[in-house]
């Protein structure tokens, strides 16, 4: 029983650290990457639809992406959706496909998206302590039902602690990576 309530938390840790790995991929470093556009969505036929779904991304330069709707009755709202999201870039239509040219990064953007960074890095710490607390709360309440031992639990918490640092850790390491490579010139 111990062991499924860590097991199902080191599961539900790791989740919360490919979810942080997944918003620092939306955080644009020096070259533009089709990942940006995992967050948007577009409204298709009164349906919020991911851009996905929606067109085909490449990257031809490192600052530009192409969006390539496959239904075009679909390119209007696609364009407005990237216009309105938080990527700061407005998508030049030519008929057939959606040019989006990403300007160079200034300082003050740069510091701007490590503070972003810094900001989804701590919602992730967040989400590993608020899954550690709930499994704590589990290991308290199966010592107070009698189920196990006080000597088990001490020993899951222990257990519990570590996996918690190791994946803490992880998100630290991906900030000082991704930190790095905004600061990159």
């Amino acid at each position: 029983m111990i062991n499924d309530v860590l097991s199902e938390a080191d599961h539900k840790m790791d989740k919360s650290v490919e979810a942080t790995r997944e918003e620092f991929a939306a955080i644009r470093a020096g070259r533009a990457t089709p990942s940006m556009f995992n967050k948007i969505t577009a409204d298709y036929y009164g349906t919020p639809t991911p851009l996905q779904q929606l067109a085909s991304f490449t990257a031809p330069e490192a600052r530009i992406i192409l969006v390539q709707p496959y239904d075009m009755g679909a390119m209007a709202a696609i364009e407005k959706a990237i216009r309105d999201s938080d990527l700061g870039v407005n998508p030049a239509n030519d008929g057939k496909v959606l040019r989006c040219v990403f300007p160079e990064l200034t300082e003050e953007r740069r510091k701007e998206y490590i503070k972003v960074a810094r900001a989804k890095a701590e919602d992730g710490r967040v989400s590993v302590r608020n899954i550690r607390r709930h499994a704590k709360q589990s290991l308290e309440k199966m010592e107070k039902d009698g189920e196990v031992g006080k000597d088990d639990i001490t020993g899951a918490e222990k257990r519990l602690d570590g996996q918690t640092k190791k994946h803490t850790d992880a998100i630290d390491e991906m900030l000082k990576h991704k930190e790095a490579e905004l600061l990159e010139v």
